[in-house]
């Protein structure tokens, strides 16, 4: 058989190949973004009550309803906004899922999407398959801010999407309400959709607090936001996560959820929907993980690596320069084979030869494993 790929470009992600190398040489794995501690016996004992009480059939195609009240009581109660629960939420197959739903539900041959990079991996391969034309936005360290005129300057008569992210993965940056201003500036009065990935939400630091697309009214009213419920309740393997949206977009979304995914583990969505009676188990999550970062930066600020503190996500980007001007691919790779800790480089989410000398580092982890990476580290 003879075939053309969809895809030519897309290979093994660096998340697999990092992965790989560090369970090849031992290494520590601050690579991939999971945390290497268990979720709540709690949420693990209301999953297991769920089952027993016979959750175990199809969930509704738009999500479990208690669920659904669930999300629309956190908006309400962090936002004081309001996503009606049987017409514009609906429970994923994680984020990535609803990532890829709403791009095919919406992009055509030839939409443009501007993206930002470094962009998580996910976007442009979805853009790509659908037909659509990627219009990157290229940001660079240590801040990683937008340049709005530059953003403005790729707008056109072809764009149909903006996808935004933050807390942004890789960089552990975050929006500031004046980027939201200008985003809702930019595409008020266009037919432009705003694909907001937020799925860091509860992981913002130092008093800053998060900015949704849902605090500014005309920009809610074309944004889809896309949430994990999987990086919020320690469980990434358990793949549930959700979208909020006004009815009218909901409504083309669910169109093409309903065939290629139509609803997620059940048990799973009662347990989670339970467990968010309790808005402790999302809101003590700030403190959570700046306590994990906190550890990280005091226990190598005596090395050789320089570090803006990450505003929000469970990730520490580390400028490697005064170490060695290898290409960050490389020393990552040496990293993981000669000290035993692996890392992500953030090239390859850049356009091309954007190497700004920089690792990314996942701290969703428990302090035995912060303090041995750490100690590593400190002897490079």
């Amino acid at each position: 058989m003879r075939h053309t790929s969809k895809l030519p470009n897309v290979g093994t992600t660096i998340f697999t190949v990092m992965s790989n190398l560090a369970k090849e040489h031992n290494a520590i794995n601050l690579s991939q973004g999971f945390p290497n501690y268990p979720s709540s016996q709690k949420l693990k004992d209301l999953v297991t009550k769920a089952m027993n009480n016979g959750y175990n059939q199809y969930a509704p195609m738009a999500g479990n309803l208690d669920l659904r009240l669930a999300i629309s009581n956190k908006y309400n109660l962090i936002y004081n906004s309001t996503y009606h629960p049987e017409k514009e939420i609906t429970v994923t197959a994680g984020a990535t899922q609803a990532i890829y739903t709403i791009i095919s539900a919406f992009i055509r041959t030839n939409d443009e999407v501007i993206i930002f990079k470094p962009a998580y991996d996910c976007y442009q391969p979805a853009i790509e398959i659908n037909g659509g034309e990627t219009i990157p936005v290229q940001l660079s360290a240590p801040n990683y801010k937008v340049n709005w005129n530059e953003v403005a300057s790729k707008v056109s008569s072809k764009t149909k999407m903006i996808i935004i992210n933050t807390p942004h993965n890789p960089s552990g940056t975050i929006w500031s309400e004046d980027d939201m201003l200008q985003l809702q500036k930019l595409t008020k009065d266009t037919n432009i959709i705003v694909l907001s990935d937020e799925v860091y939400e509860h992981m913002i630091f130092d008093g800053e607090k998060h900015q949704s697309v849902c605090l500014l009214s005309d920009l809610k009213d074309r944004s889809f936001i896309t949430a994990s419920f999987g990086k919020t309740f320690h469980n990434t393997g358990w793949k549930i996560g959700y979208c909020c949206a006004p009815e009218a977009l909901m409504v083309e979304f669910r169109k093409v959820h309903q065939f290629n995914v139509f609803s997620v583990h059940h048990p799973s969505q009662k347990g989670i929907a339970d467990y968010m009676q309790d808005s402790e188990t999302y809101l003590g999550l700030n403190d959570f993980f700046q306590q994990k970062r906190d550890l990280f930066l005091n226990l190598i600020s005596d090395s050789k690596f320089k570090f803006k503190p990450s505003e929000g996500t469970y990730f520490q980007v580390l400028d490697y320069s005064e170490i060695t001007d290898e290409y960050d691919v490389d020393f990552a790779k040496r990293l993981t084979k000669g000290y035993g800790i692996a890392a992500i480089p953030l090239s390859v989410f850049n356009e091309k030869n954007k190497d700004d000398k920089v690792l990314r580092f996942c701290f969703a982890k428990t302090d035995e494993t912060i303090v041995k990476a750490s100690e590593i580290l400190r002897n490079i």
